[in-house]
């Protein structure tokens, strides 16, 4: 799997990792750094225009930039890692940033000039491991469930009260909405494929899937309970059966049943509202996920993604640089607007707030709602988390299709997940 490969490669850059050289602006001259990042083409476009208005800024300090798609971006980044030619500056994400912290792969920021004053409190420290800070949020969002209007008021169901609904509600409504139309409009995609759902579903239980020493943090029960909604979700026929499901995930967010009106709710990130907004053509409401009335909160706010740089940089003080500029910029704020995320500054996020696409504003005003009940976020995942989520996701198929019970499920979630973490 990927991320035994991305561990077996981290390992080996971690016995060659070495202290970070000089050579920056100031010493002998212009110095040029490799940025790398994942994303559409909208993004690409979008970062390279971040690259030409920050080299106005600081002539002395070039950016060549590296793209690729989600796919293939992990696989590359470890084996550039692991070959001492890592790119100076970089994107992270949750899932991976301990594991390259953990193999001394990335630069502690905070031994440099990078301004975390203004950031949003709810993720400012979210990229730290111990006293280091290894990685700084560039925006916020939340993992939420997203409605179609349009498709309810044609189902004749209406819009949950988010505020008292109970999961039970969650799979009565959904179920509802699939026969009120004659299974032309399904309630809701499958939750089952993004571990994000069930982080919130566990820490409604005082719960979580990693504990802050690395180790599964999940109860056979809440494991239990999570299969079982799975299967009552597809029993009901709240969603597609199964092989229209796999074919739907595989489409990606432009072919899911809410982009397609063919599902009537979702789980998303709320900064992926705007691409539902365009694809479905019809008015989408946001709403807190259920269960959060009935016991803790479990929704919470999540970096969109990190800048982090290389340990090896030989130009530490102009990765930081750039990093800082990229998250504190108005310029920069205003190039990518929420592409990653509402800006992590707060400051900045006020200032571009309203040339934000209605969508965009949609979500920030939620996010502004939801922000004073929500818990703090989880830790860190420790190495092997990503691979964690593709147990979770196998594990999800096979009940879907009946190849495995949920007491099987649960087995052998325990079993692969603490080998993944070992």
């Amino acid at each position: 799997m990927r991320t035994l490969r991305l561990g077996a490669l981290l390992a080996a850059a971690a016995l060659t990792a070495t202290a970070c050289g000089g050579g920056d602006p100031g010493g002998d001259g212009p110095v040029t750094l490799r940025f790398s990042w994942w994303g559409s083409d909208a993004r690409h476009t979008m970062t390279q225009q971040l690259i030409e208005a920050f080299h106005a800024e600081h002539p002395d300090i070039r950016v060549e930039g590296e793209f690729t798609g989600w796919a293939d971006y992990w696989d590359k980044l470890a084996t550039s890692t692991a070959g001492g030619n890592a790119p100076d500056v970089m994107q992270q994400e949750s899932r991976y940033v301990r594991e390259y912290a953990d193999r001394n792969a990335l630069l502690d920021l905070g031994r440099y000039d990078v301004d975390v004053s203004k950031l949003d409190p709810a993720v400012a420290g979210t990229g730290k491991v111990g006293d280091a800070t290894y990685a700084i949020p560039t925006g916020v969002n939340a993992y939420t469930v997203v409605v179609d209007t349009a498709l309810y008021e044609q189902a004749g169901v209406p819009i949950p009260d988010d505020e008292t609904w109970s999961w039970d509600d969650f799979v009565d409504t959904t179920a509802a909405i699939t026969a009120n139309t004659g299974g032309k409009v399904h309630g809701v995609q499958n939750i089952g494929f993004n571990e994000a759902g069930l982080e919130i579903f566990a820490r409604q239980r005082g719960e979580s899937i990693f504990t802050a020493d690395g180790a599964i943090g999940l109860s056979d029960q809440t494991l239990s309970d999570w299969f079982a909604l799975i299967l009552r979700l597809r029993d009901r026929k709240s969603e597609p059966e199964p092989s229209v499901t796999i074919e739907t995930q595989a489409g990606g967010i432009d072919q899911s049943l809410m982009a397609t009106n063919r599902g009537a709710t979702g789980v998303w990130w709320t900064n992926e509202l705007a691409t539902l907004t365009k694809a479905s053509g019809h008015e989408l409401a946001l709403l807190r996920f259920p269960g959060e009335s009935q016991g803790r909160p479990g929704m919470y706010f999540k970096p969109a993604m990190f800048f982090a740089a290389s340990s090896r940089s030989e130009h530490p003080e102009a990765a930081a640089t750039f990093i800082d500029w990229l998250v504190n910029s108005p310029k920069a704020a205003e190039i990518q607007l929420s592409d990653r995320g509402l800006p992590a500054n707060t400051e900045v996020r006020e200032q571009v707030f309203g040339k934000l696409k209605a969508a965009d504003q949609q979500s920030g005003e939620f996010l502004r709602e939801i922000g004073p009940t929500l818990a703090p976020p989880p830790v860190l995942p420790p190495p092997g988390a990503g691979e964690v989520q593709g147990v979770l996701q196998q594990l999800n198929e096979q009940l879907l299709f009946d190849r495995i019970s949920v007491p099987e499920a649960v087995s052998q979630f325990r079993q692969q997940a603490e080998a993944a973490l070992k």
